[in-house]
C-alpha cells in the first residue's frame, strides 16, 4: 500500500515547478490515498483558493484534504473571526472532518486550524477532544488495517522543528489516537519533513510531517512524502525538489505493530 502526503503549498507563494512536478509524480506512484494537510493558500484569498482547487483536481483520487491556519482570510480579521472557513468550504469542500475507508486502510482527518483564539498566536492549533474520541472509536475496530489520522498542526511539539504547532489538547489527542491503534499521525505546518515515534502503544505509533511545496522553506528544500506500508515496516521517504526534478531526501523505516496485537 502506498500513500502520498503533501502539505503547505501556500498558493500565492507556491513553488510553481514543484507543485506541477508533484502532480506528475503522484500519478506515476499510483497511491492508494492522497493526503493534503493544509495551508493550501498563503492568505486565504479567493484567487489562491481557485489555484489550489485546480491543483487538487489534478491529483490522484481518493484524496483527503484538511485546512491549515493560512486557509482562513489571513489579513481580514472580521472574516477570519466570524467565517474563517467559508472560502475553504466554497472552493474545497468540508472543513471540519473527512474520512476514507478502503481495503486494508482507514484514514480520518480533523481540522486543527482556528480563525480566532483567546491567545496571541492565532497560527497555533486546537483540537476537539469529543471529535478525537469519535475518530478513535472508529479507528479502534480496524485491526489489521493501516490506521491513519491527518491534521495540519503536529499534535505534539517535534524536537528540532523550526516552529511549534502549539495545539490545545494535542498531547491528550495523540495519546487517545495511539491507544486506539493509530499507525500514523500525518501533519504539516513546520515545512520540514520528519518522523518520530510516540511514547504510547509500544512505540509503534508515529507522528510524521510533510515538507512544503512553497517558496516559504525553513532550512529544508521543498518536498513531499511517500509512505510505503509493508506487513512489518512503514517506509517514509521525503522527496526533495532540486529545481528540475524530485529526488529522495530523507528516509525513515518505522516498525509496524504486529497484526492483531492489542494497543498498549
Amino acid at each position: 500500500m502506498r500513500l502520498i502526503h503533501l502539505s503547505d503549498t501556500h498558493f500565492g507563494l507556491e513553488d510553481k515547478g514543484a507543485v506541477e512536478a508533484a502532480v506528475v509524480m503522484a500519478h506515476e506512484l499510483a497511491p492508494s490515498l492522497t493526503l493534503v494537510t493544509g495551508d493550501l493558500t498563503l492568505a486565504g484569498r479567493p484567487a489562491e483558493f481557485s489555484a489550489a482547487r485546480s491543483w487538487l483536481d489534478r491529483l490522484p483520487r481518493p484524496m483527503l484534504a484538511t485546512p491549515g491556519n493560512h486557509d482562513t482570510p489571513y489579513w481580514n480579521l472580521v472574516l477570519r473571526s466570524l467565517t474563517p472557513f467559508d472560502r475553504w468550504r466554497r472552493y474545497i469542500g468540508a472543513y471540519d472532518r473527512a474520512s476514507f475507508e478502503g481495503p486494508g486502510l482507514a484514514a480520518y482527518a480533523l481540522n486543527t486550524a482556528r480563525g480566532a483564539q483567546l491567545r496571541a498566536n492565532w497560527a497555533h492549533g486546537a483540537i476537539s477532544s469529543a471529535a478525537v474520541d469519535d475518530v478513535a472509536a472508529q479507528l479502534a475496530p480496524a485491526a489489521g488495517c493501516l490506521r491513519v489520522f491527518a491534521c495540519h498542526h503536529p499534535l505534539v511539539d517535534v524536537e528540532g522543528a523550526p516552529v511549534s504547532g502549539g495545539v490545545h489538547g494535542g498531547g491528550a489527542a495523540a495519546r487517545t489516537l495511539c491507544e486506539a491503534g493509530v499507525d500514523l499521525i500525518l501533519t504539516g505546518h513546520v515545512h520540514n519533513p520528519f518522523a518520530r515515534p510516540l511514547p504510547y502503544n509500544g512505540g509503534c505509533s508515529y507522528i510524521a510531517g510533510a515538507g512544503t511545496l512553497s517558496r516559504r522553506t525553513r532550512g529544508a528544500p521543498a518536498s513531499f512524502s511517500v509512505i510505503e506500508a509493508a506487513a512489518d515496516t512503514l517506509t517514509l521517504t521525503a522527496h526533495a525538489w532540486t529545481g528540475s526534478h524530485f529526488q529522495p531526501f530523507r528516509t525513515w523505516g518505522l516498525p509496524r505493530r504486529r497484526t492483531g496485537a492489542s494497543p498498549a
